[in-house]
């Protein structure tokens, strides 16, 4: 296939940040950058008692940065991820992710679609999701996002490192 890249090395890869400020519905509305898009039900609520979340949907638009620190105020991040994640699971706290970090530089005008299971576990030190399409300069990828959580604030702030290896490329 004309202008196409496949190989067993990545063909592109990148580490970004991505910094979830969750709205706890108390004092954090200025900064919030997700927030639960669904109500409580009866089975939900149990399970917001036990940690678990289950069936909890949140949506967000979270500033994803090249370092570990969140942009300055009035500071462009290098993306930003936009999408959802829902706690999928009654027994443990684990979610699914569909989302885009949608790109707007001098370096890319362009989007990474992502998608996957999130199985957050003790045992669990990375996670990986599915690249599965792009726009712009990611026409097309594919690929993995391997996720390591790298800071948390309960759970209201959490950071993640997100590194990312495209393996089909279009160039």
């Amino acid at each position: 296939m004309a202008g196409m890249w496949t190989s067993d090395e990545p063909c592109n890869e990148m580490t970004l940040y991505y910094h979830d400020i969750l709205y706890n519905g108390v004092n954090n509305t200025k900064n919030a950058t997700s927030a639960a898009a669904t109500k409580p039900t009866a089975l939900s609520t149990t399970h917001w008692k036990n940690g678990t979340y289950f069936g909890t949907l949140v949506v967000f638009d979270d500033p994803m940065t090249v370092g570990k620190a969140l942009p300055m105020a009035g500071e462009e991040p290098a993306a930003r991820a936009q999408g959802f994640y829902f706690y999928d699971k009654q027994e443990s706290y684990t979610s699914w992710f569909g989302f885009s970090i949608v790109f707007n530089s001098t370096a890319h005008k362009s989007t990474i679609n992502l998608v996957g299971a999130d199985l957050l576990d003790d045992k669990t030190r990375t996670r990986d999701l599915s690249v599965v399409g792009g726009t712009g300069d990611f026409f097309m990828a594919r690929g993995i996002a391997t996720l390591r959580l790298d800071a948390s604030e309960g759970t209201v702030y959490f950071r993640l490192q997100m590194d990312i290896k495209l393996y089909e490329c279009y160039v």
